[in-house]
Parts: C-alpha cells; structure tokens; sequence
C-alpha cells in the first residue's frame, strides 16, 4: 500500500504534476519570503511575557514616559581636549538633529528630546567630562512601535551630521546599540544563505562525485526555505508571531540543513534500488516506501522537540519553536514530493560520471563502515564502554561553562560602534543617562520608595518623583552597561529596597530590568522545557522502533553526546575564543538542536537496523544498517555541521557559540555516536535491544566466518 503512494508521486504523468505545483507554490512564495526581515522584532522588551516584573512595570510607565523613546548618545571625543569651536559645532549640530524624522518636543513635564551640552545642566545630565576630551548629546528618538528596524537610518543621519575633522564621534546608548544590531544581522538573508549554501554545494560535489547532482538537492533546499519564510512572514504580520533577527539565521541553516541531510538519504537508498531495478520509476517507488518512513520520523522528531518551545516564557523562545516547525515540515514536504519527481524526470544520467546500472555491484559493502564494523564484532562491550568514558571525560568541560548573560560589550564577536562609544563614557567618568531604572509605585509612597532607592550601590540618587493618577514614577541613572552583571546587582538591590516600602507595590522597569527578567526567563526555560524534549523524543522512538530499551539506550546516547559537546565547546569558548561567557539561553537551545538533529542519525541507523533484523537478526543487521548508511549518514552530519559553522559569519556571540557546539554535536554524533557507541551496543545486546518486543528471539553471536562474509542487505 505505501508503496503504491510512493510510486504515484512520482510515475510517468504526475512527477510533472507535483513539479509545476512546487514551481507554483514557489513562485507565489517569493513574493513574500524578503519581506520576512521588514517583520523582525528585536526589541528585548517583546521578548518577555506579560508575567515578567518589568513587563507589568511598562505597563505603567505610559503615563511618564513615551515606551516608545530609543534614547540615543552622540559622543564626541578629541584627544588632547574639545575646542571652543568643537562644543560651538556641538551646540549647531543639536539643532539640527532636533528636526530629524522620529524626534518631537515631549510634554513640559518631561526632558527635551535633544539635550545638548549646553541644556545639559538644566536637567542634571552630565555632558562634557572634566579633562575636557569627551562630550555628549542625548537625542531620543522615537517611531513608535516600529523603532528598532527605523534606528539604523536615523543613526545614518545623525553620522552624517555629527562628522567633525579631528574628533571621534561615536553613536551610542540603547539607540546605538539598536543600530548595530541591525548591522550584526544585516547579512542574514544574503550573505549567511549564499555562505550556507556555498558550504553545502562543495560537500554534495565532494559526496556525490556529480558535476550535477547537487543542483537537485540544493534547488530543493531553495524552494523549502522561500516557502517557509513566506508562511512565516504572514504569521509574523497578521498572527502575532515573535521572529527575530537570531530565529531567522536559524531557519536558514536549518532547512537547507536538515534538508540536504534528507536528500543524502534519499537519493543513497534510490542508488541502492536503482542497482536492483531496471525501471527508475519503480525503483524510487522501492526508495520512497523504504527511506520515508525514516525521514519522517526524523522530521516528526525535530518539529514535536522544537514545539516542545512553546512551553517557555521567553517570547522570543517560544516562537522560535514555530519557526523552526514549519521550515522542517516544509522542507519535509519538498524533499519527498518534488526531490523524487526531479531525479526521476532527469534519470540515471543526474549521477554521471558514476552512474548507478541495474544488478551493478554496490560499492558501500566493501567500504569504510564495513571495516568499522568488523572491528567492533570481536569486542562490543569493550568498545562501547570506553567510548562511553571518553565521552564522559569530555563532559567534564561542562564546570567552565558561565550562562550569567554578556555585557553589551561581550554579545558581538567584533566591537561595534556603541560599545566604542559606551567605553569612552566610562573611561572620562561619564554616566550614560540612556539606561535608567524605572520604578512605578502608589502615588502615597512615592517619596518613601525614592528614599529607599538612595544610596543603593551602583545607582545615582533619584529624581524627585513625578505623580499621574494615584501612581509616583520615580527614576535613577544606573552606573553599567545595561546587560551587564554590575547593572543586573543594581536592579536586584533596587527591587528589594522598593520592595520593602509597605503599600507602596512598586514594580521595577527600565532596559537593565528587561535584560535581568530576561536572564531568569531563560533559566527558568531550561529547567521546565529540556525534560519535556527527552520525553517527547523517548515517546517518538517507542512508536517507530516498537521498543523500550532501544529508545532509552539512544536517549541517553544522544545526551551524553550533548553533554560531550557542549563540555568541548565550553572549553574552547573560555581558552581558545576569549569569550566573556554565554547567553543563559544558550543551553537550551543547544540542546533542542543537538538532541532533536543528533537522534535523527540515529533514527536513519535503527530504522535499518529494524529492517535488515527481521531477514537477518540484530548482530547481522546491524552490520549491514551500518554498513549502508555509514557513508550518507556521515556525509549528513559533516553537511549539517558545516551550515550551522556558517552561523559564526554573523558577528553575534550567541550564534558564533551555538554554531560550534551543534558542529561538534553533530560531528560527535555521527562519527563516534551512530556509528561506534550505538552499533557496539547493538552487537553486544543482540535480540535484547528490542525488549520487550520479541523481533529477534534467535539472535546469536556472530562466528568469526559470519563476520568475514559479504555484508548484503536481504530483500
């Protein structure tokens, strides 16, 4: 029955049906699939839920201050001190930043939108340092919601004007920092995709031996990724979904990915029956029946972990699990609908020089993994015991992991022009005024809290408090950068001082509180979602491989390899890299990736083992699943670990770090994992593997004859 559906998508008439559908799909797709950047919401406020301290405090604050406001920090430095000129061109470029798009005059009860050395004083903001070589204008912005995307030409302008001979000027302050974030991501549907793309085609060339084969692969991979960043766009504009700058470099690298990971297999077990059948439409009808089920699971696999995110607080987290669902799906759907119609409509031609002949030898029987396997037969135990303490040793790694969060300095991988800025203020004894902490209270204990909120370490004394509608906003400089552990001190000391003030039910706000609530939301996340992620792939495997044990067994393979890779990965970003530290969310979603993408290795191994066992027994099979797949299943993981390395072409910490421990995951996964740990295991436990099922009750162990025979599947 499963075959007849195989060979229906791809027979003589409808392979053309499901191309011109597919051309169709994606050209309607393109339409919408660049449009997907003009909806990012980078904006760390967003990224928090509606429970969060700063949250509920934003929600008060529109009364005293427009949410909306991006204060910016022009920053002037001469080496050897400002002129009288220097601070009279200061003066006349205030005026004209003043009638820039996005800054209006705010209400009398709150400071002008341009604060200029010379109005400096009038409101306590600190602009020229005491030797006399820095300066500073405030210019506050604001867009309305659309703030963040409009910042990077607003920055554009105030450089423009802002240019003086002999002065270093520098865009700073949470407006400074938003532009270079947009420039961090800017290359993201460009040049991360032409990089990932230009990685994955070299190794289909050097995998396949085809001077043409790759297109296929590579122009599937295409139309997946323009589907799904088209359905994502119209979810992200008219269904509220949370996309960012960090969820959309992952998409990319994930479905072409992912994607090629299944066309690799795919067209390994095509070459197979293409050998034993003369007609190409029946032999992908034989592949199809035999490599979908896999690849479904595996893609089953991916997208129920990745949905497994919604479950977080974290807003930016929790959409990153549809994102990451629908591209998998999508490319799913390509890769075993128009892939197949594709190589049959070219033919065995598609594979030249090596072109795959009907009852021709397979070469795989003879190869590499053939030897590996070999090897392990003799000594099962032995071999998968110490492989499982190197492993372990490795995890050791693990004690010089930090997630306590970077410093704004620390996030990129280069420094960017607000980090510059922001170093030149602290260096001349100039507090940035742009990163405040904000604290909403009942109106009757407003002095009490602003009493309570002075002399706190880290934090200048605050401003007398500002009253609306039974609610006192009170408002203080905090002396650190914004992300900073000295600024996440200062906010906690904040909180439990305004905390403390009976009747008062102050909330804590302000850009260092966002950034503090989003620490603890990200902990939180990886407490609550990394469990339910191993319960959902243990369940996955029951179903497929009708097992117990073997879910348990590549459950815990899988984690140890996670725990291995990201113990090397920690090692190499304190020692090699020079990194400050880690985002707190980096564990998380490290793990998702490994754990989702490292048990689809596994998922291609065992569902052959289970195959080849039912004619074969566990012991031969295993031989034979290893023997067939080790090629494509390591040509996959040296693909996938190659686009999630290209990660490390945008200059954000974050990505640079995931990138590299998913590589090494990855890598672990298919060279050491799949195809020493699990196959010597699979030797060692024979029949057993499949307790409780009674698949293999006359498993026995191979003699030293078996092992020396020719290992062929049986059909």
């Amino acid at each position: 029955m499963h075959r007849k559906i195989a060979g229906s998508l791809t027979g003589p008439a409808t392979k053309w049906i499901v191309l011109i559908a597919w051309l169709a799909v994606a050209a309607g797709s393109s339409m919408f699939a660049s449009k997907l950047i003009d909806v990012q919401n980078n904006e760390a406020s967003s990224w928090l839920p509606a429970s969060a301290e700063s949250t509920r405090a934003l929600d008060k604050l529109g009364a005293f201050q427009d949410v909306n406001a991006i204060p910016t920090l022009v920053v002037y430095e001469r080496t050897g001190g400002l002129t009288e000129a220097d601070l009279a061109a200061i003066e006349a470029q205030a005026v004209e930043f003043a009638g820039l798009d996005g800054i209006d005059e705010p209400a009398a009860d709150r400071p002008p939108a341009v604060v200029s050395p010379a109005t400096a004083e009038q409101i306590g903001f600190p602009a020229v340092s005491g030797d006399g070589e820095v300066a500073q204008t405030q210019v506050t912005f604001d867009f309305g919601k659309d703030g963040w995307n409009a910042l990077p030409d607003a920055a554009d302008e105030i450089r423009g004007i802002a240019e003086m001979d002999g002065v270093n000027v520098y865009i700073a302050g949470l407006g400074g920092q938003a532009a270079d974030a947009a420039e961090a991501f800017g290359g993201i549907d460009t040049t991360l995709l032409f990089a990932t793309l230009g990685v994955v085609i070299l190794i289909l060339l050097f995998t396949y031996r085809s001077p043409i084969l790759w297109v296929l692969p590579i122009m599937c991979a295409g139309i997946a990724l323009f589907t799904s960043e088209a359905l994502i766009y119209l979810l992200a504009k008219y269904a509220d979904l949370t996309v960012n700058g960090q969820s959309q470099a992952i998409l990319t690298i994930l479905v072409i990915g992912a994607g090629t990971d299944y066309a690799l297999l795919l067209v390994a077990r095509y070459r197979e029956e293409l050998r034993r059948h003369e007609d190409r439409h029946e032999a992908m009808a034989y592949a199809l029946h035999r490599a979908a089920p896999a690849i479904f699971a595996s893609a089953a696999t991916v997208v129920l972990g990745m949905m497994c995110l919604l479950f977080a607080e974290m807003n930016s987290t929790a959409g990153l699990g549809p994102v990451a669902a629908i591209g998998i799906s999508v490319t799913f759907l390509v890769m075993v609908t128009l892939l197949p119609a594709l190589l049959v409509i070219t033919g065995r031609w598609i594979f030249w020089p090596r072109r795959p002949g009907f009852r021709s030898p397979e070469p795989t029987q003879t190869g590499l993994w053939a030897k590996v396997g070999r090897r392990i037969v003799p000594r099962p135990r032995r071999v998968w015991v110490g492989t499982s303490l190197i492993l372990a040793v490795c995890c050791l790694g693990l004690f010089t992991l930090d997630t306590n969060g970077l410093a704004t300095e620390d996030t990129y991988t280069k420094e960017f022009e607000s980090i510059t800025g922001q170093k030149v203020l602290v260096e001349h004894d100039l507090v940035d005024q742009s990163n405040t902490v904000a604290v909403v209270a009942n109106a009757a204990q407003g002095d009490a809290v602003a009493a309570a909120m002075t002399g706190i370490d880290g934090v200048e004394n605050p401003k007398a408090p500002l009253v609306k509608d039974d609610v006192a906003f009170i408002e203080a400089a905090i002396d650190a950068d914004p992300s900073s552990p000295a600024a996440f001190e200062a906010v906690s000391s904040v909180r439990e001082a305004v905390h403390a003030v009976d009747g008062a039910g102050a909330l804590v706000g302000g850009a260092s509180a966002f950034y503090l609530d989003t620490k603890q939301a990200a902990n939180a996340d990886n407490v609550l979602i990394i469990p339910i992620i191993l319960l959902v792939v243990f369940l996955i495997l029951v179903a497929l491989l009708r097992s117990v044990l073997a879910p348990l067994i590549l459950v815990g393979t899988v984690v140890l390899s996670f725990g291995a890779a990201l113990g090397i990965s920690s090692v190499l970003f304190k020692y090699v890299f020079g990194f400050a530290g880690s985002d707190p969310g980096f564990p998380l979603f490290s793990f998702v990736f490994l754990v989702a993408l490292g048990i689809d290795y596994n998922i291609f191994l065992m569902t052959r083992v289970r195959e080849e066992t039912m004619h074969l027994g566990t012991r031969r099979g295993s031989l034979v699943a290893l023997t067939s797949t080790g090629g494509v299943i390591t040509s996959a993981g040296l693909v996938l670990a190659a686009t999630f390395l290209v990660l490390g072409t945008i200059p954000v910490v974050f990505l640079a770090q995931l990138g590299v421990a998913v590589a090494l995951g990855v890598i672990l996964d298919t060279m050491i994992v799949r195809s020493v740990l699990v196959t010597a295991i699979n030797m060692d436990l024979g029949g057993r593997i499949w307790w409780p099922s009674t698949l293999d009750s006359e498993d026995h162990h191979l003699s030293a004859a078996e092992i020396q025979e020719p290992i062929e599947t049986v059909h």
